[in-house]
């Protein structure tokens, strides 16, 4: 009855309580919880912080900031909820870096060619286009209600310390671990930008909480880092850069590794102690790069590429876990899963993997979905949504492998084991 009463409150000020969504019956992980796929995977309205009895609330300032932390713990006394009901936040907050896959909007008012802000992107997603490349869901969406906290906003979209308590996407399309990487969509947000904006957000919370309350906030809180791919895509192998003819394939995987390296510990020095860092996905099948082949066919060529890179940061992680006191580095395998997948596609619930839901020419992926394109009506059976971009349905899968799978895919520890320590 206490939880009831107490989230009826919180309904009132403007929070909204979660709704879990379904992935495909099969799982990589026996550890990894099993549902059928659902057509409401990503039906979903994000928490949100622009109600009138919020903003009056968030009027009082520190008071407030004191108060929602207060009260987090009192849910977090009362609560004994599963994970199909809501129940108190695994964690204070989810910080969320890296590209496209991830970036929930904040390229939405760049100067940039890497937007997605427009229908049908959105089109499973409650509040409809919201810079999100996905038709809903992506894997930090689904990580945040896994870890009972409301949907991140984008940082771009923040103006107040309340805000970002519970976390802020600094993600943004077409950026890289190299700063130069994806400068032919003109405006994004490189991975060393999104690290200043989240020394930025400490220092918010610092100035409103105390250091030591925001630095307690900080060290529990997750991060979750996705880069790498536009380095490659959007750098290595597009044509009008000289990075290829530069640095052959396992030099430019160490240059990047030792960035990543050095970006990974900045983050660690802010306070940040608990780490996901995914590896780059499969990147040999997306549908554009299908649509270069001469077959139609996948390019080990292009995985090949990839693999030093994902080996490398394994290692990374490793090393900075034994380096860096209280850190705790876990590795997210995009590049398994998505292998996993396309090696029997219908065991998880797909059908089509060789084309995007929303894209024109060969695969789908000749040019990516464009404004008011209609897209595939059985969203659920594709792999691919656009050219470059997973289906809702497999991030929300990929984001339960990451919260509840084994080793094989998460290593050392899974999220939600992280989030436990």
């Amino acid at each position: 009855m206490a939880i009831i009463t107490l989230l009826s409150f919180l309904h009132l000020l403007g929070f909204h309580s979660p709704c879990i969504a379904c992935a495909p019956a099969q799982s990589l992980s026996s550890s990894a919880p099993q549902c059928s796929l659902c057509a409401s995977t990503v039906h979903c309205t994000n928490s949100s912080f622009d109600s009138a009895p919020m903003q009056a609330t968030m009027a009082s300032g520190g008071l407030w900031l004191w108060w929602l932390m207060l009260f987090g713990a009192v849910l977090a006394a009362a609560s004994g909820g599963g994970e199909q009901s809501p129940r108190a936040a695994a964690a204070p907050a989810l910080f969320v870096f890296g590209d496209s896959l991830i970036d929930s909007g904040n390229n939405n008012n760049l100067a940039s060619l890497a937007k997605a802000n427009y229908f049908p992107y959105g089109i499973d997603f409650t509040a409809g286009p919201t810079g999100r490349f996905s038709n809903g869901y992506t894997i930090v969406d689904e990580l945040a209600e896994l870890l009972g906290l409301p949907l991140v906003p984008p940082y771009s979209q923040t103006s107040s310390v309340q805000e970002v308590l519970q976390g802020a996407n600094y993600a943004s399309a077409a950026a890289g671990i190299l700063d130069d990487s994806g400068g032919n969509f003109a405006g994004r947000i490189p991975f060393n930008q999104q690290i200043r904006n989240f020394e930025s957000t400490v220092a918010q919370i610092a100035a409103a909480a105390g250091d030591a309350a925001a630095a307690d906030r900080v060290a529990r809180s997750i991060l979750f880092v996705g880069m790498g791919s536009n380095d490659y895509l959007n750098n290595y192998l597009a044509p009008n850069y000289d990075t290829r003819r530069r640095y052959d394939p396992h030099q430019f995987a160490g240059l990047l590794a030792r960035q990543f390296a050095s970006q990974l510990t900045r983050l660690y020095k802010a306070g940040a102690r608990k780490f996901v860092v995914a590896g780059v996905g499969s990147m040999g099948c997306i549908p554009t790069v299908l649509a270069q082949s001469l077959a139609g066919r996948c390019s080990p060529e292009v995985d090949g590429l990839v693999l030093p890179f994902n080996a490398n940061v394994r290692a990374m992680l490793d090393g900075l876990n034994a380096d860096l006191p209280g850190a705790r580095f876990t590795y997210l395998d995009n590049f398994r899963i998505f292998k996993a997948i396309l090696a029997n596609p219908a065991a998880f619930g797909f059908s089509v993997v060789d084309r995007g839901c929303c894209g024109i020419g060969r695969n789908g992926g000749q040019i990516t979905c464009l404004p008011f394109m209609p897209p595939c009506a059985d969203r659920e059976r594709y792999l691919f949504w656009d050219a470059y971009h997973p289906t809702a349905a497999v991030n929300v899968m990929i984001a339960r492998e990451a919260f509840h799978g084994g080793a094989d895919v998460m290593a050392p520890i899974n999220v939600g084991q992280l989030a436990r320590l």
